[in-house]
């Protein structure tokens, strides 16, 4: 059973950055591909960007490419998010996620949750 703690979110201005964080624990991380995901007030679930387990292969949604990217480091059990030139669209709920290779996009695919961190970009 892998758990999984998002921080990093916060208040930000439009224009800024931030990097999330998701640390994970009880599993066997280096065998997970991790995905960020997030979900605005009254929205669906959107996938944003996953990697592989080993950090070769990064996928991003068309929506956030050259904004957002993802990184992890193993030997510390992290997968980050990092975000630029926020705007107010990037406002909600950030979540990570982690299961078994092949990664995928879609949410349901996905065994383990963190808890969300939440990001409110303001004009």
């Amino acid at each position: 059973q892998v758990q999984l703690v998002e921080s990093g979110g916060g208040l930000v201005q439009v224009g800024g950055s931030l990097r999330l964080s998701c640390v994970a624990s009880g599993g066997t991380f280096s065998n997970y591909a991790m995905a960020w995901f997030r979900q605005a007030p009254g929205k669906e679930r959107e996938f944003i960007v996953s990697i592989t387990s080993r950090g070769g292969t990064i996928y991003a949604a068309d929506s956030v490419k050259g904004r957002f990217t993802t990184s992890r480091d193993n030997a510390k059990n992290t997968v980050y998010l990092q975000i630029s030139s926020l705007n107010a669209d990037d406002t909600g709920v950030y979540y990570c996620a982690a299961a078994g290779e092949p990664i995928a996009t879609r949410w349901t695919v996905y065994p383990y949750w963190g808890q969300g961190t939440q990001v409110t970009v303001s004009s």
